[in-house]
């Protein structure tokens, strides 16, 4: 394959698309080199700047990544982020990762207003406030911040959560067996804090996740968490529905 001239499609775009079918034809794995931008430019008769706009166009998609003074290398595909009521322990073993965690804060606090508002409870009732470093193969990947009634789960402070998911110790400890969810998702960029927890610069693009979690119609947690968009897309089968004029 090659560049056409002719194409309304951009010279940086086609070059975009022939190297990630080369990558894939080629066999390249995680972590392998790709050709310099002075090979690519002799290679597919281009300038330096429209391979760099490539290359440039495809870090930004997860796609690449560069080490200074080496070279451009194959990054690890995006995990795509779970649009179901799934623990994330529950999600990363059934894409045949690893998942592990590190506990930040664990403490019983009185609901803000906004948890209050967003749970339909007391301000100022008591809640699990639960602040963990989430990984997957020992990469950090996101960081979740968990609000749980202690009127639905009294001593849920005295259980490690490194062996089983949240969600199952609030099923098989208190009987808490979660039914429904809705979770909102937005661009965000990370703050200096969770920034060096997920080995990020200050100011990096993030998903922030912002997810209630039901059980008989009482929200049993809301979780704010911070993922990062260099690891995570999001996906979603659409089903064309039936309208009327």
């Amino acid at each position: 394959m090659a560049i056409d001239p002719a194409s309304p499609v951009p010279k940086y775009v086609q070059l975009r698309d022939l190297l990630l079918d080369w990558i894939v034809e080629t066999g390249l794995s995680v972590d392998d080199p790709v050709p310099s931008e002075r090979e690519l430019g002799a290679r597919y008769e281009l300038s330096r700047m429209t391979v760099r706009q490539t290359i440039d166009l495809l870090v930004s998609e997860g796609k690449l990544y560069r080490v200074p003074g080496k070279g451009t290398f194959v990054a690890r595909p995006k995990i795509e982020m779970a649009l179901a009521l799934a623990s994330f322990t529950q999600d990363m073993v059934a894409r045949g990762y690893q998942p592990g965690a590190r506990d930040l804060v664990r403490r019983i606090v009185p609901a803000s207003g906004h948890v209050a508002r967003m749970m339909d409870i007391e301000p100022g009732a008591p809640v699990h406030h639960i602040e963990r470093l989430r990984t997957a193969d020992d990469e950090p990947m996101a960081v979740e911040r968990s609000n749980i009634p202690v009127s639905l789960a009294p001593n849920l402070d005295s259980y490690s959560l490194s062996g089983r998911s949240l969600y199952q110790i609030l099923e098989q400890e208190f009987g808490v067996l979660l039914d429904s969810g809705e979770q909102t998702i937005e661009a965000g960029i990370c703050d200096a804090a969770d920034a060096r927890l997920l080995g990020l610069a200050h100011g990096s693009p993030v998903l922030s996740m912002q997810r209630r979690s039901f059980s008989h119609g009482a929200c049993v947690e809301l979780a704010i968490s911070t993922y990062r968009a260099d690891r995570y897309q999001l996906h979603s089968r659409l089903d064309p529905r039936q309208t009327s004029s």
